[in-house]
């Protein structure tokens, strides 16, 4: 028998950086409850990277539950469905979570639909009868983006290039990210049906190999998932150490395969696809059951909500619907984040909606998030120690203070995934990523310009 501490050792991580804030996982033992259906719903058009969708219907137009609405304009894009019965009110531009207007739909639920009402069900179909382009075709047909929050399209992973050779599907379900908890219910509440969604891309992608990571903090999913993998040998759980941010798909591949994914590189270029367990489910959905992606499991929490939870959530529903069904804004408040703490970003109003990247809300309160004055820096190197691909973020943030964006790109500043660990451990309260963040928009807008 090995005791706890070498068992700790033997768990796996990436080598080079991270950290380990607070956890904060209020929800993690809360059942996912399904959200009130919103009078009015909101459904920008661009929730996903790429091209946004091209609007196909009209005002006053009528709609029915999962009808296309917005069609996939490109390669890289995703078609948009009708989360709710009703009637096309708007198409109109309004703020969303990115605080920029954006082009949506708006729909006003019809209280008569009966449709809108029922509590859908799906039984579990083990069955996988749809073949390699048929699975493709669903995936494009029912809107599938990945809802680890990058939002890319679903199709364009499984699209094989002839020239790479992918001999593994990794399943990210780390969630590392402190307060959220929707991958943690899921993968708790929908075991089974996750692992179906793992064969059927495992078919699509004639792949004899899937890995599902998961933190160690979620030993009771790492259990549920572990038995429901007795089915098929070829999917094995790897238990992962608690440390951020494991999520990210480089560290992750680190972690489990010990492959290094390319600076600018993708994860096909070392033979891996990495999907996240709610893109799984979703996957799963779509083939087996013809369901569009027109709802997903949202965490809504904070130290100070009354009753924070996990919800099903139809896309488009405002969030301030969802601070409702939590008991109201809490006296104090100082910010509202969409998503987690470390990568989340605060919005500017409750009216912004719910889309297919939104893992979470998170309330904020003052206490919490006053920042501590911003010192000079004292060279003391813990933003480098902490910084999982190894860059410097303290000259990052200076050449960007300075307005020396093309020196910046040269120190790799696009290799940032903006985790935010640099300017958690800061002693001087720098904003390290704030910088950073705006810095990689002005590389990026000027290496646009020179191609």
């Amino acid at each position: 028998m090995l005791n706890l501490k070498t068992q700790k050792l033997m768990l796996k991580t990436f080598p080079k950086g991270g950290i380990h804030p607070a956890e904060n996982k209020i929800t993690s033992s809360n059942d996912i409850k399904r959200m009130s259906i919103p009078k009015v719903v909101y459904v920008p058009v661009s929730q996903h990277i790429g091209i946004p969708s091209e609007i196909i219907v009209d005002r006053k137009d009528k709609v029915e539950i999962g009808q296309i609405i917005a069609k996939s304009s490109g390669f890289v894009s995703s078609n948009i469905h009708s989360p709710v019965a009703g009637t096309v009110t708007k198409l109109d531009k309004i703020i969303d979570s990115s605080g920029y207007k954006k082009q949506c739909i708006v729909i006003r639920t019809d209280p008569k639909n009966e449709s809108n009402f029922k509590i859908p069900e799906f039984p579990l179909v083990k069955e996988i009868t749809l073949s390699q382009k048929d699975i493709l075709q669903h995936i494009i047909d029912h809107g599938i983006v990945g809802l680890g929050g990058a939002t890319f399209p679903s199709h364009v992973k499984l699209d094989m290039k002839h020239d790479k050779h992918v001999d593994c599907l990794l399943i990210n379900g780390v969630e590392c990210e402190p307060y959220l908890t929707a991958d943690h219910r899921l993968m708790l509440e929908k075991a089974d049906e996750i692992i179906i969604g793992i064969q059927i891309l495992m078919q699509a992608l004639h792949i004899e190999k899937a890995v599902i990571g998961i933190e160690n903090n979620k030993k009771d999913a790492i259990e549920v998932l572990k038995k429901a993998t007795l089915v098929d040998d070829r999917i094995k759980v790897a238990a992962l150490k608690v440390k951020y941010p494991q999520g990210s798909e480089k560290q992750l591949i680190k972690a489990i395969l010990k492959r290094e994914v390319p600076k600018g590189g993708l994860p096909m270029d070392v033979g891996v696809i990495v999907h996240n367990v709610g893109t799984i489910f979703a996957i799963y959905q779509a083939v087996q059951h013809n369901q569009p992606l027109i709802e997903r499991v949202v965490t809504v929490t904070g130290k100070t909500v009354e009753s924070a939870s996990n919800f099903w959530v139809k896309i488009g529903t405002p969030i301030k619907d969802l601070i409702e069904e939590v008991g109201g804004l809490p006296e104090g408040t100082r910010k509202i984040v969409n998503g987690g703490p470390m990568m989340g970003k605060a919005i500017k109003n409750t009216d912004v909606p719910i889309t297919k990247g939104t893992s979470g809300i998170l309330v904020i309160s003052e206490e919490e998030a006053s920042r501590q004055e911003a010192k000079n820096c004292i060279r003391c190197g813990q933003c480098v120690f902490v910084c999982p691909m190894g860059l410097e973020p303290h000259l990052l943030m200076n050449l960007t203070e300075k307005g020396l964006y093309e020196r910046a790109g040269n120190e790799d500043i696009m290799t940032c995934i903006e985790c935010g660990s640099c300017s958690y451990v800061c002693p001087s309260h720098r904003p390290l990523l704030d910088y950073i963040r705006f810095g990689k928009s002005i590389v990026k807008n000027l290496n646009t310009t020179k191609n």
